[in-house]
């Protein structure tokens, strides 16, 4: 049973781990792509930032629903 108990907290630990890096790694990211919003610097059209927001919400709503378990949504005409 604490073998367990030690198995447990070392994969949690490892979790912690994992998911502080790569979520801060997305953060900062995301920080860098915010500075494309510069127009001094950058033209886009608002048809370019429709096109970037939703691929990314396409990927969080994917993501967030692997951690809950769901199952992934099916093509269906």
């Amino acid at each position: 049973m604490a073998t367990k108990t030690i198995e447990k907290k070392s994969k949690r630990e490892r979790f912690i781990k994992v998911v502080e890096l790569r979520v801060n790694r997305i953060l900062d990211d995301l920080d860098k792509l915010g500075k494309c919003s510069n127009r001094k610097n950058y033209d886009y059209s608002d048809e370019d930032v429709r096109k970037i927001f939703s691929a990314i919400e396409r990927k969080v709503k994917e993501i967030k629903s692997m951690f809950q378990g769901s199952p992934k949504e099916r093509f269906k005409l």
